[in-house]
């Protein structure tokens, strides 16, 4: 019981550390970006390329965030099960239809 109690509490560090790490990226995110739109409307407003970083890291931020409160919104646990129920079902469904003809 006791080796049970230490591999959770390594896991919920793990995950405690992950989530940690989310904020420490949306805050730096923050901060970073509009100091970049303000260099880029003041020094060369003709070419607005803050846009560039601005999507990019913002990307990498939602993700970083989904890994770390593990929301997989497309291909999550629940799509993995229910993929796996049809798969089986279809399954069934030809042994089925192939016992039928034999």
């Amino acid at each position: 019981m006791e080796d049970f109690d230490k591999i959770a509490y390594d896991k919920a560090k793990r995950k405690v550390k992950e989530i940690k790490g989310f904020y420490i990226n949306l805050t730096c995110y923050c901060i970073v970006i509009p100091i970049l739109v303000y260099i880029n409307l003041r020094f060369s407003p003709q070419f607005q390329w803050f846009w560039f970083s601005l999507a990019g890291w913002g990307v990498g931020v939602l993700f970083h965030g989904m890994g770390a409160f593990d929301c997989y919104p497309f291909l999550g646990k629940g799509w993995e099960e229910r993929k796996l129920k049809q798969l089986m079902d279809e399954m069934e469904r030809r042994d089925k239809e192939r016992d039928k003809y034999e």
